[in-house]
Order: C-alpha cells, then structure tokens, then sequence
C-alpha cells in the first residue's frame, strides 16, 4: 500500500494542474495561481515522501514528469494565452492577416520547452545535487506572479503583448539553457555550506513582504541572476 502513496502525491500535482489550466482559460487567474502553488507543494512532497518510505519507482519518476508538463508548463502557459487575448491593441490586422487570431498561440511554446526540459532533466546524470536550466515550477512561478501582478499595466500598454512574447522567448530559452541553477536542497544547517542559499531565502523574503504575492515573479528573477553570478558553467 505505501508504495502508491507517493504516487498519489503526484496524481494531487497533476489535478492541481488540470484545475488550473481549466481556470486560467476562463481568466480567473488568481485561482489558477493558487491550484499552481499547490502543485508546487504536492510536488515537492511526492519525492520526499518516496525517499522517506524507500519507495522511489522508474514509473514515479515518470509520473512526475506526466504531472509537471500539466502544473508548470501548460498551466501557466494557458495564463499567458489568455492573458495575450485581452491585449486590445493589437486587435487589427495586416494584409488580412488577424494577428489577434495567432499571437496569443505563441504563449504554447512555454509547455513544449517546458516538456524538453523534463525530458532532459530524466536523462542528465549531472542534475543530482543542482539543475541545468531553470526548473519548470521556478518557471510556472514567475508566469503565475507576473500575470498576477502585471495584469493590467500589460493590457492597457500598447506594446505590452510585445514585451510578454520577448519573455516567452527568454524564458523558453532558459528552460532548455546549459546554465547551472543551485538547488535549495539542504545538507545541513551551517551558513558557509548553504550561504547561497540563505542570501537567496533572505532577499526573497523581503521581495515578498515589499511586492506580496506577485513579487514571486521578482524572486524567480533573482534566482536567475544569482545562480549566473555563483554557479560554474555546465
């Protein structure tokens, strides 16, 4: 019996995702964000409840990847699509071409990089103790603040759709990208082994007590920087 309990855990990932994306499609974002927040914590508990119990399966580890590309890639992308659809000003068309009709399609390209991470994350050995490229649900995080956050300012600014699809490219780039990311994975309590770490906590913390829940946009922004600025290149 124990060994579908962390199985479980992730199927609760997985849900969490599909309400997401079922709300995000119908503009309700800060609901959306929320089911995104929770399948970030049953993920993370999937893993450690199948350390824990000395459960850990081929098929899990599968599992997982099935229920992230849901929570953290297209749930958040399904944000940034409906998001793209209430820009007005692109509402026109050129050569009769209705850009209105493609644009927000583009935010899709979130989930298939999202899914060539996974992918590549099952298959690299060296992602044992770090990550190389920025972890889907560090991902899903920065999408579901910014759309929290910069909702409006981005609808009511002409070139606001055009500053969105600038950071899907980035951001689908850095999912995929050979750059080295630490892990808050702890070894013990000691500040010289974790100091990276703990700056990493300290400022974010400030980042959200001074910006609320959309600043987690602003601390995945920092999770970037500072692991360019300390960790060695893959």
């Amino acid at each position: 019996m124990r060994r579908h309990i962390p199985n479980a855990i992730t199927c609760c990932n997985l849900l969490s995702g599909c309400v997401a994306t079922v709300y995000a499609f119908e503009g309700a974002y800060t609901i959306a964000f929320v089911c995104i927040i929770m399948g970030a914590v049953f993920d993370f508990f999937d893993g450690l409840t199948a350390r824990a119990l000395k459960v850990s399966s081929p098929i899990g580890k599968e599992l997982d990847s099935l229920a992230d590309v849901i929570t953290f890639g297209l749930a958040p992308a399904t944000m940034v699509f409906s998001w793209l659809r209430e820009c007005a000003y692109f509402q026109f068309s050129i050569l009769n071409f209705q850009l209105a009709d493609v644009v927000p399609f583009f935010a899709f390209l979130l989930v298939a990089f999202s899914a060539l991470r996974l992918a590549k994350f099952n298959v690299d050995e060296r992602q044992t103790s770090s990550f190389i490229g920025l972890p889907t649900p560090a991902n899903a995080l920065f999408w579901g603040a910014l759309v929290i956050g910069s909702h409006d300012e981005v609808v009511a600014h002409p070139y606001g759709w055009v500053l969105v699809l600038a950071l899907v490219g980035l951001f689908s780039w850095l999912l995929v990208a050979e750059i080295p990311m630490f892990s808050l994975k702890f070894k013990n309590l000691s500040w010289k082994s974790n100091r990276i770490a703990y700056t990493f906590l300290l400022i974010s913390l400030v980042l959200l007590v001074v910006l609320g829940l959309g600043g987690l946009s602003a601390v995945i922004g920092w999770y970037i920087i500072l692991s360019v600025l300390t960790q060695k290149r893959a």
